[in-house]
């Protein structure tokens, strides 16, 4: 790979080999982070070589990604999801200049195709077909469908708090699903000391350095999309660390090759009941473990394995940290869907929601360029949408009881 240099230790700064079965630092154990080289980069990645691609998927941007100048793209189209201008919406949050990145159109409906997607191309060049990973949901679902598009096998460990939706995804494709009686933390530990054990292509975001570089490409993305206009503010729901961490990345690589003159600011939202990352932010104590306690089972990540890249990003960008509760984050699903026709999944919708309370609370200008990234659609977790939209009118086929019901919910015909 000549555009990558090694890999470096977060914690200890050992640099290392970019290795194919290399994810944690063998000298403290550490979480990695893959470097670059950025001036030769920058001599082979424009602008004007952007504007000429047609792949809308996050395969144009392969010079910033760990992949062989020879490899071939995923056959998904992942990535080139579209960026809403939200005028209703950010009327209603008091916004004027608000986007939505509707990352839930992705082939398995979550930004988690991203990390799957170069996860499945690592393990194809390195001559590894077998794929295994914890998740709460879409992590898995995005690795059974993109292994499944290679052909490859895949063992997926979840919680048995999971989504149906979410487990029938993995089952359509294909993939050897486990269902750990415990927590997300249980999961992950059965399925490191199975992929230890059986020689797994590691899939799992928390620790394997490469997923974090698919995840950056979103924020490529919005950069591209908004003209090489960098938002003020980018609002990321969070649970592992591995999303917000990648967001950052994405944002510095572009800034670091110069297609890009500033940085955001990041909104890190975590649910009240899991909010691990958000209050070591806050406090400035070390990472303690959470009861996982909220409907967004996609963020539901009591022991956050990426904290320390997730409480780094925060830091460097100058960004804050907001808990909201499961009762906002479903009031935030209805405004999506009824002010800006997105339809995300709780933890999806808890971005947009963090964005409203941090500018009631006066924390983001009414100018700023803003952009709430939706991490995964709605029809993920039918069970958490109905809650949020509330039931159906149900009567008779009659006409008077239909005008009745009207006037008694005040309904404009």
């Amino acid at each position: 790979m000549r555009n990558v240099l090694g890999a470096l230790c977060i914690k200890c700064g050992a640099e290392h080999q970019a290795g194919d079965r290399t994810c944690t630092c063998p000298k403290c154990g550490g979480v990695l982070e893959i470097v670059y080289d950025y001036p030769y980069i920058k001599t082979v990645l424009t602008r004007e070589k952007l504007a000429g691609r047609r792949d809308p998927g996050f395969w144009r941007y392969r010079e910033l990604l760990p992949v062989g100048e020879d490899s071939a793209p995923p056959p998904l189209r992942v990535g080139g999801s579209p960026l809403y201008r939200a005028e209703r919406l950010g009327k209603i949050l008091g916004l004027k200049n608000l986007y939505i990145k509707d990352d839930g159109l992705n082939p398995t409906a979550s930004l988690k195709d991203r990390a799957s997607a170069l996860a499945v191309i690592r393990a194809r060049d390195a001559g590894i077909t077998t794929l295994a990973c914890s998740s709460t949901g879409n992590a898995a679902s995005s690795l059974a469908g993109n292994a499944a598009s290679l052909g490859f096998k895949s063992f997926i460990f979840v919680p048995e708090r999971a989504p149906a939706g979410k487990l029938t995804q993995l089952l359509i494709f294909g993939a050897v699903v486990i269902s750990v009686q415990g927590n997300y933390g249980d999961a992950f530990r059965l399925s490191a000391g199975a992929i230890e054990k059986y020689g797994w292509y590691n899939r799992n975001a928390a620790i394997n350095p490469y997923l974090s570089e698919g995840k950056k490409t979103v924020s490529f993305e919005i950069a591209e999309q908004l003209d090489f206009t960098v938002p003020d503010y980018v609002a990321v729901s969070v649970g592992d660390g591995c999303t917000i961490a990648g967001v950052w990345k994405g944002f510095k690589d572009l800034y670091a090759i110069g297609l890009t003159g500033k940085l955001p600011r990041l909104i890190s939202v975590q649910a009240a009941g899991c909010c691990p990352v958000n209050r070591a932010f806050e406090s400035g104590a070390p990472l303690t473990p959470m009861e996982e306690n909220t409907i967004a089972d996609s963020i539901a990540v009591g022991v956050p394995r990426n904290g320390e890249k997730a409480l780094r990003a925060i830091r460097e960008s100058g960004g804050m940290a907001v808990n909201v509760s499961d009762g906002e984050i479903l009031e935030a699903m209805g405004l999506l869907g009824a002010a800006a026709g997105v339809f995300g999944e709780p933890a999806g919708a808890a971005a947009t929601a963090g964005l409203r309370k941090a500018v009631e609370r006066g924390l983001i200008p009414e100018e700023a360029l803003t952009v709430s990234i939706v991490t995964g659609n709605g029809l993920k977790d039918s069970a958490g949408a109905r809650r949020a939209a509330g039931e159906p009118i149900s009567i008779p086929a009659d006409m008077e009881l239909l005008v009745k019901e009207f006037q008694r919910r005040h309904i404009r015909a």
